[in-house]
């Protein structure tokens, strides 16, 4: 069975969110599922229909300035890029989204919800509608495969093992890991752990996937099997991604829509054709790899010379 067989239902997905699953409501029988819809006959959702909102957000970490006044949107149902220069807080912009921080300043929406205003209890229950696949994998190393995907079920439902274990071995086989399910993380390449990750971010059933730098340090042939997961899942599933990173080559085959964000602020948005060709040197710059533009090669210091020469005396 491949990804673009499984399709929840609408009572599996119900019950999950409920902490209590029950077998009626969760395909898990290959011969059960449905093919998924190709790519050209989903229904997508308009590009108005925003399943997550950013409006104004300032944010500081102590008197270092992150974010003043950051504006954007997250189209539900749609792959959302969100790219920029190292250091301009895309890693922190995940971390306010899922309420891990507070901004100083502003809302971010989740489904209409503003996330900094919720209880501790709520926050917990609306990340059960996230599923984030973090920058290094962060597998469990003390846990097999099977043990990892397992996890959040196990933390989060009531669900009998006998449900887990064909709801994790569904996941495995969408990633085409299923085969791997006893090895432990150590004995996994980088590639397949990316993998293993991904399947257990989407374990839930997640209406929103974030991956926060899913390419760095693969090679060629996984980064390839990464994109096709995203775009295969964003698709079947019906599920809204948005993907931090900075290859730029990658997204411009994935997203629908990308963000650059520079100077605390969106420097720039749109499709990869309307980036390429935006008059501003920054978006220039890190579209096109430029060594020479706004972004200098340098941190801030005291003028080197005179530096040197303070040392000596």
């Amino acid at each position: 069975m491949t990804l673009l067989s499984y399709a929840p239902s609408k009572a599996g997905r119900a019950a999950i969110d409920s902490h209590r699953v029950h077998p009626e409501g969760t395909i898990l029988d290959p011969n059960m599922a449905q093919s998924a819809p190709s790519q050209s006959e989903v229904a997508r959702p308009s590009a108005t229909d925003n399943l997550v909102e950013i409006r104004d957000v300032h944010y500081s970490v102590g008197k270092r300035p992150i974010f003043s006044g950051l504006t954007m949107s997250i189209p539900r149902g749609r792959i959302t890029a969100v790219m920029g220069p190292s250091g301009t807080g895309k890693t922190t912009l995940l971390r306010l989204m899922t309420g891990q921080i507070r901004p100083d300043r502003g809302q971010i929406l989740f489904d209409g919800v503003d996330v900094s205003t919720l209880s501790r209890t709520e926050l917990y229950a609306l990340r059960l509608r996230m599923g984030m696949l973090f920058q290094n994998g962060a597998l469990l190393t003390d846990m097999s495969v099977f043990e990892n995907v397992a996890f959040p079920l196990r933390e989060h439902t009531d669900l009998p093992d006998s449900l887990i274990r064909n709801i994790v071995l569904t996941k495995l086989q969408a990633v085409g890991l299923r085969g791997a399910a006893t090895l432990m993380p150590p004995e996994l390449s980088g590639g397949m752990a990316r993998r293993v990750a991904l399947a257990r971010a989407m374990a839930t059933d997640p209406e929103i996937l974030i991956y926060d730098e899913p390419f760095t340090g693969l090679d060629p042939i996984s980064m390839g099997m990464i994109v096709r997961l995203v775009r295969q899942m964003n698709y079947a599933l019906g599920i809204t991604s948005i993907v931090v990173s900075h290859d730029v080559e990658e997204l411009a085959i994935l997203a629908d829509t990308s963000y650059i964000i520079a100077g605390g602020k969106v420097a720039a948005a749109g499709t990869f054709v309307e980036l390429k060709d935006h008059g501003s040197e920054i978006v220039n710059q890190f579209m096109h790899g430029l060594a020479d533009g706004p972004v200098a090669f340098h941190y801030p210091a005291p003028d080197y010379y005179e530096q040197l020469l303070a040392d000596k005396a």
